[in-house]
């Protein structure tokens, strides 16, 4: 079972590669909920295998050794991998744990920052925030906890919708909040901070998200043409103003946090809806919790080895044969000709 310990790096390795190709072929709602929780293990995993491998060139320093009360050259006699090596996967453990510490306290300011705006936005009758600006856009701001998550849609946007593509927009971004996508999209984010390799997939899990909310808007419609019209012309009608240098009064682009039905590959999005529904990849979905698993089980083998590793450079010295002469001496040094 010593493979295990490296499977982390191998699951890594086939998500950051198959894991934009996994997000795209999954059902959209199926994919925004999987692939965010197998990124946040994956990138986990393999830091806890990085961390391990790090603890055992840096538990070889004497100061150390005698800190944590174990042998250094006991635990170097049976090094597998080259000190300097381990030392180097200690040092990419630790560069990553900074990066996504430090885009956690980013993500932080910037949930916050959005629910101070949401708690300013009064909204209609029907539950949306309208507000006025220049720009055609409509977007939703997450909620925390005692603060509502807010639908806002400008009044250009109404302008340039008629009713029923009015009510898609509205249907796409209230889709967002029942779902909790932001919830899953920041995972993926954090995941992809703390894991470079796993950016591609993180940016297939926000198309993922859209497609997500799409379909939602599709089935509470029951019109999926009518969708991929509405979606196009809102994208068509924000990209015109502002290539005519609306800036309007600064209510798109609130926040990074933010999720706008405009947000990106629409022409993509469109098109999906022109097609069939999405059918259930039940054998992907399967393949993704195995490398799940598989991650978790490597992860706990590469916590237990270090432990017994250590444990063994605790183990106290051979014991010594008494001699016959009353003296405590390896049996071999009182025999002749040894």
């Amino acid at each position: 079972m010593a493979w295990l310990v490296w499977s982390p790096l191998v699951v890594n390795l086939v998500l950051g590669f198959l894991g934009p190709w996994i997000a795209c072929t999954l059902p959209p709602g199926m994919a925004v909920r999987l692939v965010p929780i197998a990124m946040v293990v994956v990138a986990m995993g393999t830091g806890t295998v990085l961390t391990t491998l790090g603890f055992l060139s840096f538990a070889q320093v004497p100061e150390v050794a005698r800190l944590g009360s174990w042998s250094a050259g006991r635990l170097g006699a049976e090094q597998p991998w080259p000190v300097a090596a381990e030392a180097m996967a200690g040092i990419c453990a630790a560069l990553l744990l900074a990066a996504g510490l430090h885009v956690t306290a980013r993500m932080v300011r910037e949930l916050v920052r959005a629910a101070g705006t949401a708690r300013r936005l009064i909204p209609g009758p029907d539950g949306v925030v309208i507000v006025p600006d220049a720009v055609p856009d409509a977007y939703t701001l997450p909620a925390l906890p005692g603060t509502p998550a807010r639908v806002v849609v400008t009044t250009a946007m109404l302008r340039a919708l008629d009713d029923e593509e009015s009510r898609v927009l509205f249907a796409h971004e209230a889709a967002h909040i029942s779902g909790r996508h932001h919830l899953f999209l920041q995972a993926a984010h954090l995941a992809s901070a703390a894991n470079p390799f796993l950016r591609p997939t993180a940016r297939a899990v926000r198309f993922a998200v859209e497609r997500a909310a799409d379909e939602a808007a599709a089935r509470r419609l029951g019109n999926r043409r009518l969708v991929a019209r509405a979606l196009a012309r809102a994208a068509l009608a924000k990209a015109t103003a502002l290539r005519a240098g609306d800036s309007g009064q600064g209510s798109t682009g609130t926040s990074s946090v933010s999720l706008s039905a405009t947000g990106g590959q629409v022409a993509q999005r469109a098109a999906a809806l022109l097609a069939p529904a999405p059918r259930p990849r039940r054998t992907i979905a399967v393949g993704l919790l195995a490398l799940t698993t598989i991650t978790l089980l490597g992860s706990s083998v590469a916590v237990d080895q270090l432990d017994d590793r250590l444990d063994q450079a605790e183990l106290p010295a051979p014991a010594l044969s008494s001699s016959p002469y009353g003296s405590s001496q390896p049996m071999a040094s009182v025999l002749p000709g040894v």
